[in-house]
């Protein structure tokens, strides 16, 4: 085979003359690069697209439990002993529960409950441990060590077992199961906050503020406090979801929100006698709403995650 040359020779009447030398002719790019798609399109942009489904969803069902029981109109406590246990019809769309309820305006009832619930319990549970991360780790000596070995005992029992303890102390309201929550799920939150700000403890302008005289509490409110808060931030946001599914599993044992108060858990408790009869609807409408609400929530936090880590420096991301 001839070898590959570089160079054209030209005829004497050619452009350029005899002695003229063309450029290489540019090679052939490998067949995986020559069929890789075009910047904005392919796999990458499917996946961008994904990512947004968990975000809709969840705006979806937000906007479900605000305006679904004004829209619905009827009081979701109604009883209707006419209309026990009805599969899904035009006038109920998925049907009726033991006492003749509408399951519908009930679920969407239930799911402001439930969203009330971990909204307001992963904040307190996130404050907790915000305040706890960075006292531990502004302080340090004996006070670091005591309130991580009281943190390590926490985490090492259940949360679901810590929670019915809690919950068991008061009676069951919404304030009983907002403390449970709050009371069980601070402990993450403690911890990357005290590694945030033991790391920033670290940094060359926290040993110049140290030296030019600056108290432990000055470091902490302008260094330590604005260093942790999007870190905080995210681990609220990623506590949503277990606040959520906690509250849920304690109402489904009745040790959450009282009988006559919708909510997502007691429904699916007070189904599960019709569901072994074969009425499915008034235990699965629920549980559906449930594992919507989580799966929709973990999506639209782990993007917030990703998306805000991305933006921290490399040191800080988590």
């Amino acid at each position: 085979m001839a070898e590959p040359t570089t160079t054209r020779e030209t005829s004497l009447g050619s452009v350029g003359g005899p002695d003229a030398v063309l450029a290489p002719a540019p090679a052939a790019l490998p067949a995986d690069v020559a069929a890789a798609p075009a910047p904005g399109r392919g796999p990458g942009r499917v996946r961008t697209a994904l990512g947004w489904v968990p975000v809709v969803g969840l705006g979806l069902l937000v906007a479900a439990a605000v305006v679904g029981p004004a829209l619905a109109g009827a009081d979701p406590r109604d009883v209707d002993l006419s209309a026990v246990l009805e599969p899904p019809s035009r006038e109920h769309p998925l049907g009726t529960d033991s006492s003749g309820r509408d399951v519908l305006q009930r679920s969407l009832s239930g799911l402001r409950v439930s969203l009330t619930v971990g909204l307001v319990a992963a904040l307190a549970a996130g404050l907790v441990g915000t305040v706890v991360g960075v006292l531990a780790g502004t302080l340090g000596g004996w006070v670091d060590r005591v309130t991580m070995r009281v943190v390590d005992a926490i985490a090492a029992v259940p949360h679901l077992l810590l929670g019915i303890f809690v919950v068991a102390l008061f009676r069951p309201s919404l304030g009983a199961v907002v403390a449970s929550v709050a009371l069980t799920h601070w402990v993450s939150t403690a911890r990357v906050v005290r590694a945030v700000v033991l790391s920033v403890r670290e940094r060359d302008y926290v040993d110049a503020a140290v030296v030019a005289g600056a108290s432990r509490w000055s470091l902490a409110r302008r260094h330590h406090v604005p260093a942790v808060a999007p870190h905080a931030l995210l681990a609220w946001s990623l506590m949503v979801p277990h606040a959520i599914m906690h509250e849920s599993a304690l109402s489904f044992l009745g040790l959450g929100l009282p009988p006559h108060l919708p909510s997502l858990g007691t429904m699916i408790a007070s189904g599960q006698g019709a569901l072994l009869a074969g009425q499915w609807w008034p235990a699965v409408v629920p549980g559906a709403f449930v594992v919507a609400l989580g799966l929709c929530t973990i999506g639209a936090t782990g993007r917030l995650r990703r998306r805000w880590s991305a933006r921290l420096p490399s040191e800080e991301r988590w």
